[in-house]
């Protein structure tokens, strides 16, 4: 008598399964999730104004509160990792998130979508400067910069909210918003991040000892190439005196060492490209400032205007678009070598105690950097009244941007009118009064 081993076949009247067994199913959801992202990624391009804490908002809003991509301290862990690297902080912050999502592929992708709305319109300006208004354009976007505010000032509240824990954060937070508004100086950020995290690491013995610790392994290639890239730039724009090869070195080397933004990146390309080289003049480099001050985005997409001006005496649209693209991926490409040459091991660094320790003081750190932004960014708004339509007793007039501040504020707050309609009702508004 023969026993029916477990591999032979069912019996005919056995029921059949209808349900396909599962084929990828994983692979594809992430799939499907990395065009979300890069979708959020679109709308984020196309409506961040105000800066990188105003984008740090937008993404607290959005890829945080919504979408649910990474939590509040993880996004403030980043966005302190960033601004301890040269480069633009808020495009090294959404390209690492891609990378946490999907990879490199995915994180390559989200540098390309976060700067290309931003990069393409300085182009532009650049190569029809004679017939910009920049006075016309500061009057279409005039109800813009309350509103940033305003969604910096509602970043504020919700990180303090989430990541302020103690009475030291609360102590960090406050003395690190006092130092950053009184002492606006290009090396105070880092070096305040780094004082927040020292103030912490030493309590390290309360975080829990992981025992399965992954050994901390550098990989060194992205260092390697954005040293590499350094040292050939300029030796090659040395003994070839190439244009384009001069001006990617100076752009390299400049997106290479500054700290703090777009806002300590311009007087250095005030000082090269202006007052040394004369690229391009006083005032049409004062009216790309304001530009691109007024374009949703990265503000290092300022590179692409004078990349595009600079390269008018080779004459020709077509160098002109050459100039424009070299100074973009001059400004941008150290500090994506950079950030993705530390986020390799940054998550087995992070397993350590001390590491661990150390991100309480960043995060409060940041929480007070925000802080000090809101009000950072308000002080350079113009004064401005409201007439009312009717009289309330002696007063007949109020300060405009600080309603728009409260009313952006209360907006988010309430959590049913999307971030991106605020951002075109301040648009619309100032297309009919502009």
């Amino acid at each position: 008598m023969t026993v029916p081993s477990s591999s032979s076949a069912p019996h005919p009247l056995a029921p059949v399964s209808l349900t396909p067994p599962p084929r990828r199913s994983g692979k594809r959801t992430r799939r499907v999730r990395g065009i979300i992202f890069l979708k959020d990624v679109a709308v984020l391009a196309l409506t961040a104004f105000g800066g990188p804490q105003a984008h740090l908002a937008m993404f607290f809003r959005l890829l945080v509160d919504k979408r649910r991509y990474i939590s509040a301290a993880e996004l403030l862990e980043l966005q302190a990792l960033c601004a301890l690297l040269p480069g633009p902080t808020s495009t090294q912050t959404i390209t690492v998130i891609g990378f946490r999502l999907g990879g490199p592929n995915l994180a390559y992708l989200t540098l390309l979508v976060w700067i290309t709305p931003a990069v393409a319109m300085m182009t532009l300006a650049g190569l029809t400067l004679s017939h910009l208004d920049p006075a016309r354009v500061a009057a279409l976007v005039q109800f813009v910069q309350p509103m940033a505010v305003g969604f910096v000032a509602f970043s504020a509240y919700r990180i303090a909210e989430k990541v302020i824990r103690t009475k030291t954060a609360v102590g960090l937070m406050v003395a690190s918003a006092m130092l950053a508004y009184f002492f606006q100086l290009p090396w105070m950020l880092p070096l305040l991040l780094l004082a927040g995290g020292a103030v912490t690491t030493v309590r390290y013995r309360r975080h829990v000892i992981i025992q399965e610790k992954t050994p901390l392994r550098i990989e060194w290639a992205n260092f390697v190439l954005w040293l590499g890239i350094l040292v050939g730039a300029a030796v090659l724009g040395h003994y070839t005196h190439l244009q384009p090869v001069r001006l990617f070195e100076n752009f390299y080397r400049n997106g290479s060492l500054v700290f703090g933004g777009g806002q300590v990146l311009a007087p250095l390309l005030y000082a090269e490209f202006v007052e040394f080289k004369h690229y391009l003049t006083g005032p049409e480099f004062l009216s790309g400032l304001g530009l691109v001050q007024a374009m949703p985005g990265p503000n290092f997409s300022f590179a692409a205007y004078i990349g595009a001006l600079a390269m008018r005496p080779a004459g020709g649209t077509g160098m002109q678009v050459v100039g424009a693209l070299v100074g973009t991926v001059g400004i941008f490409l150290p500090g994506t070598l950079l950030i993705f040459f530390v986020i390799r091991f940054w998550d087995r660094l992070r397993q350590y105690r001390v590491v661990q320790a150390s991100l309480e003081g960043i995060n409060a750190v940041s929480a007070g950097l925000v802080c000090a932004a809101t009000f950072l960014l308000y002080h350079p708004l113009p004064y401005r009244l409201l007439a009312l339509p009717f009289h309330l007793g002696p007063i007949d007039t109020l300060p405009l941007n600080p309603l728009l501040v409260g009313t952006t504020f209360l907006l988010l707050l309430w959590e049913k009118v999307p971030g991106v309609a605020i951002v075109v009702a301040a648009l619309l508004a100032g297309v009919l009064l502009g």
